[in-house]
């Protein structure tokens, strides 16, 4: 009879899973990475992929609307869990994955292996004329300067505002902008400096240079799946399956991955299953 419970068949059918990501490249590439490696296991995958900042994704995540996303160490601890920031990357996972467990009912599986930290990057040209190697160098010329960020990096304690504050410096004008844009920008000299992502293949492809955050003002911010625990309790071979990731993904051959998607204008989903398939982690 096909009204017999699920529960009575040894292996029932897959749960469905919906995935969430932020709204800028990279995280669109490791949510499709997420769903791909899913469905080729035959889990059925919702995509809620670009659903905002954040914020946005991480309240999506406490309320049960995704079930998993792509998160990064630095980011839990300072602008979730708002705790003081920690330079040491293990003990910032340990952090965030005790305070979710208990806090938000998700873990953190392996981190993928690289760190996307925040990069103050300016053309190198630009920070030549200024004689600009790390952060600091800015500190008497900031007033002068116009700092290109994200809407989350002109707010977020680790951004802005306290880089400001630990190198001891206001810069002459702010102006928030989409991930994108910020690039154009400093590219086009419309504004001085941004916040770039450091494994953001622009950086290098533009001639752009990164300042050395010599104050150690920047957390770590590795990259590795947020799961809720509700999902893992009904199918725990989800966090098998998505640690097969664990230590694969360097911060170059991320910054790769990105560019295929900002510079090849290739889809996200396809830069995805191609990188799985190359790795031989889907068929």
């Amino acid at each position: 009879p096909t009204s017999a419970p699920a529960a009575a068949k040894p292996s029932g059918p897959k749960p469905r899973v919906a995935i969430g990501s932020k709204n800028f490249t990279e995280q669109l590439i490791v949510g499709n990475i997420v769903a791909a490696l899913l469905e080729d296991a035959g889990y059925p995958v919702d995509r809620k992929l670009n659903l905002g900042g954040t914020a946005v994704v991480h309240q999506a995540l406490v309320n049960g609307d995704v079930d998993a996303y792509v998160e990064y160490t630095g980011t839990g601890l300072i602008a979730l869990l708002r705790l003081p920031p920690d330079t040491d990357p293990r003990n910032v996972y340990n952090t965030v994955k005790r305070e979710y467990e208990a806090q938000f009912k998700s873990t953190w599986l392996q981190p993928w292996g690289f760190n996307n930290t925040y990069a103050v990057t300016m053309r190198a040209d630009r920070a030549a004329e200024l004689g600009a190697r790390k952060v600091s160098d800015l500190k008497d010329r900031a007033g002068s300067l116009t700092f290109g960020a994200t809407q989350e990096f002109a707010t977020r304690p680790d951004g802005l505002p306290g880089l400001q504050d630990t190198y001891g410096m206001k810069f002459n004008e702010v102006r928030a902008m989409d991930p994108g844009l910020m690039y154009q920008a400093v590219g086009s000299r419309q504004v001085d400096v941004i916040s770039a992502f450091a494994t953001d293949g622009r950086i290098p492809a533009l001639n752009l240079l990164t300042l050395e955050d010599d104050l150690k003002f920047f957390p770590p911010y590795f990259a590795a799946p947020v799961v809720r625990q509700d999902l893992l309790e009904k199918d725990p071979t989800i966090a098998d399956l998505l640690n097969k990731l664990g230590g694969k993904i360097d911060d170059k051959a991320m910054a790769a991955l990105n560019l295929q998607v900002d510079q090849d204008k290739k889809e996200p989903d396809e830069v995805a299953k191609a990188y799985l398939k190359e790795q031989g982690l889907i068929r």
